[in-house]
Protein backbone atom coordinates (compact mmCIF):
# COMPACT_ATOMS: atom_id res chain seq x y z
CA UNK A 1 0.00 0.00 0.00
CA UNK A 2 1.41 3.40 -1.06
CA UNK A 3 2.92 5.56 1.89
CA UNK A 4 0.11 9.02 2.16
CA UNK A 5 1.91 11.87 0.67
CA UNK A 6 2.85 13.94 3.32
CA UNK A 7 1.74 18.06 3.30
CA UNK A 8 4.61 20.28 3.62
CA UNK A 9 4.10 23.41 5.27
CA UNK A 10 6.38 26.78 4.66
CA UNK A 11 7.99 27.67 7.19
CA UNK A 12 6.98 31.09 8.60
CA UNK A 13 9.24 34.02 7.53
CA UNK A 14 11.43 35.45 11.23
CA UNK A 15 9.69 38.12 12.09
CA UNK A 16 12.25 38.74 15.37
CA UNK A 17 13.64 41.87 13.67
CA UNK A 18 10.74 43.82 13.05
CA UNK A 19 9.49 46.08 15.05
CA UNK A 20 5.51 45.81 15.62
CA UNK A 21 5.26 48.46 18.58
CA UNK A 22 6.92 51.73 18.86
CA UNK A 23 4.93 53.44 21.52
CA UNK A 24 4.12 56.13 19.31
CA UNK A 25 1.51 58.28 21.09
CA UNK A 26 -2.22 58.90 18.99
CA UNK A 27 -1.54 62.51 18.44
CA UNK A 28 -4.74 64.05 20.01
CA UNK A 29 -8.12 63.56 21.71
CA UNK A 30 -9.62 64.04 18.10
CA UNK A 31 -7.71 61.69 16.45
CA UNK A 32 -8.26 59.01 18.91
CA UNK A 33 -12.07 59.81 18.70
CA UNK A 34 -11.51 59.75 14.46
CA UNK A 35 -9.78 56.33 14.84
CA UNK A 36 -12.73 55.08 17.29
CA UNK A 37 -15.74 56.14 15.67
CA UNK A 38 -14.18 54.36 12.53
CA UNK A 39 -14.19 50.97 14.73
CA UNK A 40 -16.76 51.27 16.39
CA UNK A 41 -19.62 51.46 13.64
CA UNK A 42 -18.30 48.42 11.54
CA UNK A 43 -17.79 46.51 15.03
CA UNK A 44 -21.65 47.66 15.64
CA UNK A 45 -23.51 47.94 12.34
CA UNK A 46 -20.97 45.54 9.82
CA UNK A 47 -23.33 42.82 8.25
CA UNK A 48 -23.59 39.51 10.68
CA UNK A 49 -21.81 36.81 9.03
CA UNK A 50 -18.76 38.70 6.91
CA UNK A 51 -15.64 38.31 9.18
CA UNK A 52 -13.29 41.18 8.86
CA UNK A 53 -10.73 42.73 10.89
CA UNK A 54 -10.27 46.62 11.61
CA UNK A 55 -7.57 48.30 13.64
CA UNK A 56 -6.42 51.38 14.75
CA UNK A 57 -2.49 51.73 14.34
CA UNK A 58 -1.56 48.62 13.51
CA UNK A 59 1.47 48.13 11.49
CA UNK A 60 1.17 46.21 7.68
CA UNK A 61 3.71 44.05 6.60
CA UNK A 62 4.30 43.08 2.81
CA UNK A 63 8.04 41.23 3.45
CA UNK A 64 10.64 40.90 6.18
CA UNK A 65 13.13 42.94 4.76
CA UNK A 66 10.99 46.61 5.38
CA UNK A 67 9.54 48.53 7.90
CA UNK A 68 6.03 48.13 8.36
CA UNK A 69 3.50 51.13 7.28
CA UNK A 70 1.48 52.12 10.23
CA UNK A 71 -2.51 53.58 8.66
CA UNK A 72 -4.49 55.00 11.39
CA UNK A 73 -7.32 52.45 10.55
CA UNK A 74 -7.40 49.50 8.65
CA UNK A 75 -10.13 47.28 7.28
CA UNK A 76 -9.45 43.98 5.49
CA UNK A 77 -12.21 41.39 4.99
CA UNK A 78 -12.86 38.08 4.71
CA UNK A 79 -10.24 37.74 7.19
CA UNK A 80 -10.34 36.63 11.36
CA UNK A 81 -7.57 37.19 13.71
CA UNK A 82 -5.44 34.45 14.61
CA UNK A 83 -5.51 32.14 17.54
CA UNK A 84 -2.72 32.82 18.86
CA UNK A 85 -2.64 36.83 18.63
CA UNK A 86 -0.14 37.31 21.88
CA UNK A 87 2.54 35.88 19.38
CA UNK A 88 5.32 38.64 17.79
CA UNK A 89 4.22 36.24 14.65
CA UNK A 90 0.83 37.61 14.95
CA UNK A 91 1.06 41.08 16.72
CA UNK A 92 0.46 43.12 13.38
CA UNK A 93 -0.94 42.76 9.67
CA UNK A 94 1.26 40.28 8.59
CA UNK A 95 0.22 39.77 4.64
CA UNK A 96 1.89 36.43 4.36
CA UNK A 97 -0.23 35.19 7.36
CA UNK A 98 -3.59 36.40 5.93
CA UNK A 99 -3.00 36.28 2.17
CA UNK A 100 -3.94 39.97 0.54
CA UNK A 101 -3.71 43.75 1.98
CA UNK A 102 -6.09 45.29 3.55
CA UNK A 103 -9.03 46.42 1.17
CA UNK A 104 -8.85 50.16 2.83
CA UNK A 105 -6.95 52.27 4.65
CA UNK A 106 -7.38 55.52 6.69
CA UNK A 107 -5.13 58.35 7.33
CA UNK A 108 -6.33 61.36 9.24
CA UNK A 109 -3.63 64.59 8.58
CA UNK A 110 -2.47 66.30 11.89
CA UNK A 111 0.49 68.10 10.43
CA UNK A 112 1.95 68.25 7.18
CA UNK A 113 5.07 66.10 8.13
CA UNK A 114 3.09 62.24 7.79
CA UNK A 115 4.18 62.26 4.37
CA UNK A 116 0.19 61.20 3.08
CA UNK A 117 0.31 62.56 0.14
CA UNK A 118 3.70 61.47 -0.62
CA UNK A 119 5.46 58.35 0.92
CA UNK A 120 2.84 56.68 2.64
CA UNK A 121 0.72 57.24 -0.79
CA UNK A 122 3.57 55.47 -2.61
CA UNK A 123 3.89 52.37 0.30
CA UNK A 124 0.17 51.94 0.34
CA UNK A 125 0.51 51.84 -3.64
CA UNK A 126 3.60 49.00 -3.53
CA UNK A 127 1.85 46.71 -1.58
CA UNK A 128 -1.47 46.81 -3.65
CA UNK A 129 -3.99 48.15 -1.07
CA UNK A 130 -7.13 49.08 -3.44
CA UNK A 131 -8.55 52.12 -1.50
CA UNK A 132 -6.52 54.67 0.22
CA UNK A 133 -8.50 57.05 1.82
CA UNK A 134 -7.21 60.91 3.46
CA UNK A 135 -9.43 62.46 5.94
CA UNK A 136 -7.39 66.49 6.55
CA UNK A 137 -10.00 68.08 8.86
CA UNK A 138 -8.00 70.69 8.65
CA UNK A 139 -6.87 70.95 5.10
CA UNK A 140 -3.31 71.40 5.98
CA UNK A 141 -2.52 69.31 2.44
CA UNK A 142 -5.50 70.31 0.33
CA UNK A 143 -8.24 72.43 0.32
CA UNK A 144 -10.55 69.58 0.10
CA UNK A 145 -10.86 67.98 3.26
CA UNK A 146 -11.69 63.97 2.27
CA UNK A 147 -9.57 61.99 -0.90
CA UNK A 148 -10.39 58.71 -1.65
CA UNK A 149 -7.69 56.79 -3.75
CA UNK A 150 -8.33 54.11 -5.63
CA UNK A 151 -5.43 51.64 -6.89
CA UNK A 152 -4.88 51.20 -10.89
CA UNK A 153 -2.40 49.26 -12.04
CA UNK A 154 1.07 50.51 -9.99
CA UNK A 155 -0.32 53.46 -8.89
CA UNK A 156 -3.42 55.55 -7.67
CA UNK A 157 -6.01 57.48 -9.28
CA UNK A 158 -8.25 59.84 -6.80
CA UNK A 159 -11.95 58.50 -7.14
CA UNK A 160 -14.75 61.00 -7.44
CA UNK A 161 -17.15 59.48 -4.86
CA UNK A 162 -16.47 57.47 -1.76
CA UNK A 163 -18.19 53.92 -2.51
CA UNK A 164 -15.60 50.96 -2.50
CA UNK A 165 -18.43 48.19 -4.33
CA UNK A 166 -15.89 45.32 -3.73
CA UNK A 167 -17.02 45.34 0.02
CA UNK A 168 -20.23 46.86 -0.31
CA UNK A 169 -19.26 50.32 1.79
CA UNK A 170 -18.17 53.70 1.37
CA UNK A 171 -17.04 56.95 3.43
CA UNK A 172 -18.99 60.39 4.27
CA UNK A 173 -18.34 63.42 6.46
CA UNK A 174 -20.86 63.72 9.14
CA UNK A 175 -21.23 66.78 11.43
CA UNK A 176 -22.47 65.64 14.92
CA UNK A 177 -21.26 64.83 18.40
CA UNK A 178 -19.66 61.26 19.48
CA UNK A 179 -18.74 60.78 23.00
CA UNK A 180 -19.85 64.70 23.72
CA UNK A 181 -17.01 66.35 21.09
CA UNK A 182 -18.98 68.14 18.20
CA UNK A 183 -17.13 67.81 15.15
CA UNK A 184 -16.98 66.75 11.24
CA UNK A 185 -16.57 63.11 11.25
CA UNK A 186 -15.74 60.94 8.43
CA UNK A 187 -17.77 57.98 8.90
CA UNK A 188 -18.97 54.56 7.05
CA UNK A 189 -22.05 54.72 4.95
CA UNK A 190 -23.86 52.61 2.80
CA UNK A 191 -24.22 53.33 -0.78
CA UNK A 192 -27.61 55.29 0.20
CA UNK A 193 -25.39 57.47 2.33
CA UNK A 194 -26.93 56.18 5.70
CA UNK A 195 -24.35 55.91 8.32
CA UNK A 196 -23.61 52.58 9.67
CA UNK A 197 -24.15 53.14 13.37
CA UNK A 198 -21.84 53.60 16.32
CA UNK A 199 -22.63 51.37 19.54
CA UNK A 200 -24.33 54.65 21.30
CA UNK A 201 -26.34 55.40 18.11
CA UNK A 202 -27.49 52.03 17.66
CA UNK A 203 -28.63 52.41 21.56
CA UNK A 204 -30.44 55.27 20.99
CA UNK A 205 -32.20 53.51 18.03
CA UNK A 206 -33.64 51.14 19.69
CA UNK A 207 -34.57 52.76 22.16
CA UNK A 208 -36.48 55.43 20.02
CA UNK A 209 -37.96 52.40 18.57
CA UNK A 210 -39.25 50.91 21.94
CA UNK A 211 -40.89 54.32 22.99
CA UNK A 212 -42.27 54.36 19.15
CA UNK A 213 -43.90 50.74 19.91
CA UNK A 214 -45.21 51.89 23.44
CA UNK A 215 -46.82 55.15 22.06
CA UNK A 216 -48.33 52.89 19.60
CA UNK A 217 -49.45 50.45 22.26
CA UNK A 218 -50.57 52.99 24.58
CA UNK A 219 -52.32 54.97 21.92
CA UNK A 220 -54.44 51.65 20.54
CA UNK A 221 -55.59 51.06 24.06
CA UNK A 222 -57.08 53.97 24.51
CA UNK A 223 -58.59 53.74 21.71
CA UNK A 224 -60.14 50.55 22.23
CA UNK A 225 -61.52 51.96 26.05
CA UNK A 226 -62.57 54.94 24.45
CA UNK A 227 -64.79 52.91 21.91
CA UNK A 228 -65.88 50.27 24.84
CA UNK A 229 -67.48 53.44 26.83
CA UNK A 230 -69.20 54.71 23.75
CA UNK A 231 -70.77 50.90 23.53
CA UNK A 232 -71.53 51.04 26.19
CA UNK A 233 -73.30 54.48 26.43
CA UNK A 234 -75.32 53.21 23.41
CA UNK A 235 -76.67 49.78 26.03
CA UNK A 236 -74.21 47.91 24.28
CA UNK A 237 -71.55 45.46 26.50
CA UNK A 238 -68.41 45.55 24.66
CA UNK A 239 -66.99 41.44 24.57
Amino acid sequence: MAEPAVAWEIPEPDVSHLITEDDEPVESFFQDLQQRILVDALNTSWPEGRPFISAVDVAIFATTKEPGIVPDVLLSTGVSYPADIMEKNRRSYFMWLFGKPPEVVVEIVSNRLGGEDTSKLESYARIKVPYYVVYDPHKLLSQRCLRVYQLSGASYVEKVDGWFPEIKLGVTLWTGSYETMSATWLRWCRQDGQLLETGPEKAQSQASLADAERARADEEQRKRLALEEKLRSLGVEPD
